[in-house]
C-alpha cells in the first residue's frame, strides 16, 4: 500500500509539472524545437545533400540557391550539410559534457551534503578553488594538454563546469537530509548509499534537470568559442564556432556565410534556454 501511495504521489508530482509546463507557450516551443535540433543532428548524414568536406571549385562563394540551400563557402563546401553536421557536433558537445557534469557534480554535491563535516569542507574548499580561475582559460589549457578532440572537449568543459553542480546539488542535500522521510529511511536501517540515491535524490531531481537544461547552451557556447580559435574539433569537421570564425572576414561580401551558423547557434540555445526557464517555472510553481 506504502509504495503504491509512493507511485502515485511520484506520478502527481510529475503530473503537475507537466501541466504547469505545457501553460508556457515558449517553453513548449522550445521544446519542440529541441526535439526537431535533436533529430537533424541525429539524421545529418543522410540529411545532408553533399558531405560536410565535399569542394566545388566551381561553385565557391555561391549564394543560398536550389542546389546550395544555405550557399557555399570559400572552399565550394556546402553550408547547409556543414550546418547539420555542426548541430551534430554541438549536440554531441552539449550531451556529452554535460553528462559528464552530473556525474560528477552530482555525485560529490551529494556526498558533501549529506557527510557534511571534513567531508563537507574539503570538497567545498575544492569548488572554491576550481570558481578561482578563469574558467574558459582552463577550459583552453586543458585542450591544448590533452589535444583536440570530442574527449578532451568534454573534459575541459566538465573540469570547470561540475563545481556548480556539486555546490546546488550540495544545498538542495542539505536542505533536504534532515526531513521525516529520511530520519524513517534511518530508522528502518538503510544504508547511506540508500539513503542519498533512494531517498534523497529523487527529491532534489527537479532542480537538477533544470540546471542540466539552463547549462547545455554554456556548453555549446564554449564549444564555439573553441573553435572559434581553433582549439574545437579537429577539421575537416564542422562546428558552428569555426564557421562564424569563416564567415566574419566575408560578411561584407558573402553574409549569408556568418548569418547562417550563428542564426542557428542563437536559436539552439535560444530553445535550451526557453525549455529551462519552463522548467523552473514549473517547478518554483510547484513549490
Amino acid at each position: 500500500m506504502y509504495m503504491g501511495n509512493k507511485k502515485r504521489i511520484g506520478r502527481s508530482y510529475w503530473s503537475n509539472i507537466w501541466e504547469k509546463f505545457k501553460r508556457n507557450k515558449l517553453a513548449v516551443f522550445g521544446l519542440i524545437f529541441v526535439c526537431i535540433l535533436i533529430l537533424l543532428g541525429i539524421s545529418a548524414p543522410w540529411l545532408a545533400p553533399y558531405p560536410y568536406d565535399e569542394v566545388h571549385y566551381e561553385a565557391v562563394w555561391t549564394p543560398p540557391c536550389r542546389e546550395f540551400l544555405a550557399g557555399t563557402d570559400q572552399l565550394g563546401r556546402d553550408i547547409f550539410s556543414r550546418l547539420l553536421y555542426s548541430l551534430r557536433n554541438a549536440i554531441i558537445v552539449g550531451l556529452g559534457a554535460q553528462s559528464l557534469i552530473v556525474v560528477i557534480g552530482l555525485t560529490l554535491g551529494l556526498i558533501a551534503g549529506f557527510y557534511g563535516g571534513k567531508t563537507d569542507n574539503i570538497l567545498m574548499r575544492i569548488v572554491d578553488i576550481v570558481y578561482s580561475f578563469p574558467s574558459y582559460l582552463l577550459n583552453i589549457i586543458l585542450v591544448l594538454v590533452l589535444g583536440r578532440g570530442y574527449f578532451s572537449i568534454f573534459v575541459a568543459i566538465a573540469a570547470t563546469g561540475w563545481a556548480g553542480m556539486a555546490r546546488l546539488v550540495r544545498g538542495q542535500t542539505l536542505s533536504t537530509k534532515s526531513r521525516d522521510f529520511v530520519e524513517a529511511a534511518r530508522a528502518s536501517g538503510a544504508g547511506n548509499n540508500r539513503i542519498m540515491f533512494r531517498y534523497i535524490l529523487p527529491n532534489i531531481i527537479g532542480p537538477v534537470i533544470y540546471s542540466i537544461f539552463s547549462g547545455i547552451p554554456g556548453v555549446m557556447l564554449v564549444e564555439s568559442g573553441l573553435s572559434l580559435i581553433g582549439l574545437g574539433v579537429r577539421p575537416p569537421m564542422p562546428s558552428w564556432g569555426l564557421m562564424i570564425s569563416e564567415g566574419t572576414g566575408q560578411f561584407l561580401y558573402n553574409p549569408y556565410m556568418l548569418l547562417a551558423p550563428a542564426g542557428m547557434l542563437v536559436l539552439t540555445i535560444l530553445s535550451f534556454n526557453f525549455v529551462a526557464f519552463g522548467l523552473r517555472d514549473a517547478l518554483s510553481a510547484r513549490e
